[in-house]
């Protein structure tokens, strides 16, 4: 029998919020047993939780738990096709078992970089991969790592002397259990999206990746798109606009990856007035750090955008960090990135160019080795450093420290840390470092992290916290005039209002598919992001699913009559739901801490489920009414 998701299976042993320590170190339910108390220990595991789980291996039926029922579900996903170039010609030339192992080296090599950025590999045809992101969980971002996942395979396929062709689309779909439940039946996704990517993938050339539109408006400026037109492809009705993927654009952070164009910054007066502040005196000599935190969305990146444009004309010298999901086990991956900018390090440039360049910014020669191996060049001109991994370490990590204490000698000093909350931990240790050293320099440190994130320096000396609070409704309805170029209707503007709960980015996206003439529902660039958040409830988002059918607010009666849980899980989700920020209680009902999330959390069940929930509800009324 398959195994259990291992995100579910610690959610079945109340240890849910481990469950990224695991699924970063690739580990599923069917290594458990293999684990010893150190391995857990590693993990992250105190021990009580480390105890938990050696007795729950101990009984029989935890020994191979079996993959949860997952219903079907309306849910938007991006579909991507790869098929292998040639494979006719390659069976042609080769003996059949030569021919097999070649197949199965491709398909490994495919799928662990699929399985890496969090696809799911649906269906093995022949010399192709039909692959879903965003099923069965959802990420904020798989549009971006579906495309991410095809140039690391057209890389890996190609070390192989291979060559593929891929098609994107994003769309929605119903995905899940087939209604015989037959667990060898795959789980194919239903709907235009998927027949859309193999019509794609028709149009790619040899290492060529085709995108769709929707996949290309959710790409934003991450990649070098190449415009191919409308194209006119088999089996779909309207011609279809088509992009291929010429390779990551050289944005420095996600913040203008993903936007185009800038709102004016629309209610943070005061935040921005502290922050300033802050600069003046860091400019004085009195180093500062502020920590700048909120939910996604609420704009930490924006007020960091608009410190940059308030100090462009002064004299300093900026550093930018930025984190990233892909890379936090990739020590110092943000800091590698910012010593490339810094340098102006290209792509095509010969490795002894990329030390020449990096020379300027490093003048010992025992710094320039330790970075030429940071960024793993061939340093042959410098002496060996012949020192233990563990204190070349220590010496790289006080080189770019004291490099941050040299440039403040200087001039003033910009440090910008982003998206804190995916930090290696190689490159915090770094900012453990220069934190306390800013005290003594000129330097003015902005680091921004989601509230998982638990800064240690909270409580030091010239130490801000700034946690970004939504927006109210008047600031909000002022954002949705300074968004939308056409007028807005008192109505439509309420309602905006309304679903957006305060934040920018959600005032923002509801506007903007608004005055593009569609419904104030969910837009299609936060479907992702928002269905993100119930998959991360493990079981407990089918309560979250049969409250949103119910209303914005529900009772805790009415829910235990239409949900087929008893009342102990019941209590122990919806607390769970809580704990999480999805609802909050108010007297003795629950409600929706974001009206969007309530969509995407109905929107997602399918039209039978909805009927039953409803009638339940209908009947409900009837008995209790008010």
């Amino acid at each position: 029998m398959a195994d259990a998701d291992i995100r579910e299976w610690l959610e079945s042993q109340d240890l849910g919020e481990y469950a990224e320590a695991f699924e970063a170190e690739k580990i599923a339910v069917r290594d458990l047993s293999e684990l010893s108390d150190d391995d857990l220990k590693g993990l992250g595991l105190p021990l009580g939780p480390r105890r938990r789980i050696v007795k729950a291996l101990r009984e029989p039926a935890a020994a191979a738990p079996a993959a949860p029922r997952r219903e079907a579900e309306r849910r938007q996903i991006t579909v991507m096709f790869c098929d292998l170039v040639g494979s006719t010609a390659l069976s042609e030339k080769l003996d059949p078992e030569d021919l097999r192992k070649l197949m199965q080296g491709y398909q490994q090599a495919a799928g662990g970089v699929i399985e890496r950025y969090g696809g799911h590999v649906a269906q093995y045809l022949g010399d192709g991969l039909m692959t879903y992101f965003g099923w069965p969980s959802a990420h904020e971002d798989d549009a971006e790592r579906a495309v991410r996942a095809s140039l690391d395979i057209v890389e890996a396929v190609g070390a192989m002397d291979l060559a593929v062709r891929i098609g994107i689309a994003t769309g929605p779909v119903v995905v899940g259990e087939t209604g015989a439940g037959d667990a060898s039946v795959p789980k194919l996704a239903v709907g235009e999206t998927p027949n859309l990517a193999a019509r794609l993938q028709g149009l790619a050339g040899a290492d060529e990746i085709v995108v769709g539109l929707s996949t290309q408006r959710l790409l934003g400026m991450t990649f070098e798109l190449v415009d191919l037109g409308e194209q006119a492809l088999k089996g779909i009705v309207e011609p279809v606009q088509a992009h291929r993927v010429a390779g990551l654009a050289a944005t420095e952070g996600r913040f203008e990856a993903q936007r185009q164009h800038l709102t004016p910054l629309v209610g943070r007066e005061a935040e921005m007035a502290m922050v300033m502040a802050r600069w003046e005196q860091a400019k004085a000599g009195e180093g500062q750090v502020v920590l700048l935190s909120g939910e996604p969305g609420i704009g930490k990146s924006r007020i960091a955008q608009t410190l940059r444009e308030h100090v462009a004309d002064e004299p300093h010298t900026r550093l930018r960090y930025q984190c990233s999901p892909y890379h936090t086990n990739s020590a110092l991956h943000p800091v590698i990135e910012q010593i490339e900018r810094a340098a102006n390090l290209q792509r095509d440039d010969s490795s002894d160019h990329k030390l020449d360049k990096l020379e300027a910014l490093f003048p010992s020669e025992a710094g320039r080795a330790l970075v030429a191996s940071l960024l793993s060049l061939p340093a042959d001109r410098y002496p060996p450093l012949d020192l233990s991994p563990q204190k070349q370490k220590e010496e790289t990590l006080r080189l770019l420290a004291d490099s941050v204490a040299a440039l403040a000698s200087d001039t003033m000093v910009l440090l910008i840390f982003e998206d804190a909350h995916w930090i290696d931990p190689t490159s915090q240790e770094l900012l453990d470092l220069i934190v306390p050293m800013t005290a003594g320099h000129p330097v003015f440190a902005v680091i921004t992290y989601r509230p998982e994130y638990a800064p240690p320096w909270l409580g030091q000396g010239r130490v801000t916290p700034l946690a970004l609070q939504r927006l109210g409704k008047v600031e909000a309805a002022a954002m949705v005039a300074q968004v939308s170029d056409e007028a807005i209707s008192d109505d439509v503007l309420a309602e905006i209002v309304a679903k957006t709960d305060g934040v920018p980015l959600f005032v923002e996206e509801l506007t903007k598919t608004v005055a593009e003439g569609g419904e104030a529902g969910v837009p299609e660039t936060l479907q992702d992001s928002l269905m993100a958040r119930l998959d991360r409830l493990g079981p407990a988002k089918e309560v979250a699913q049969v409250g949103a059918c119910i209303g914005r607010e529900f009772a805790p009666e009415l829910l235990a009559m239409v949900s087929p849980l008893d009342n102990a899980a019941l209590g122990k989700f919806l607390q769970k739901l809580a704990e999480n920020e999805l609802i909050f209680r108010a007297g003795s009902n629950y409600v929706f801490k974001h009206a969007l999330v309530q969509d995407v959390a109905y929107d997602s069940l399918v039209g039978s489920s909805r009927v039953d929930l409803q009638a339940c509800k209908l009947e409900y009324s009837i008995v209790s009414p008010k």
